[in-house]
């Protein structure tokens, strides 16, 4: 069971997403992850945890990085410009 809060909800699709301040909706869930054959568990929980290995908080901070260097490069372009804009008669 996933809360719907999380990030990580709209991520992990095997999960079984729950309003946490739904009780019934939340119930619910929990009854039927204790009801669900264990093959298909086990496959969901395979499943969700290869999606982690693969994309993993390295991965997470590595795209942060990247993005924020391309922003950095594209501020630096533009502010070119800019001086050079404001610099021609």
């Amino acid at each position: 069971m996933l809360s719907q809060f999380t990030g990580a909800a709209r991520e992990l699709a095997e999960a079984l997403v729950v309003n946490p301040y739904d009780l019934d909706q939340a119930s619910g869930a929990l009854a039927t992850a204790l009801g669900m054959a264990p093959d298909e568990q086990r496959d969901r929980m395979r499943a969700m945890r290869a999606f982690l290995a693969e994309f993993n908080v390295y991965r997470w901070a590595g795209r942060m990085l990247l993005d924020a260097a391309r922003l950095r490069q594209r501020d630096r372009l533009t502010g070119r410009l800019l001086e050079r804009e404001t610099r021609e008669p």
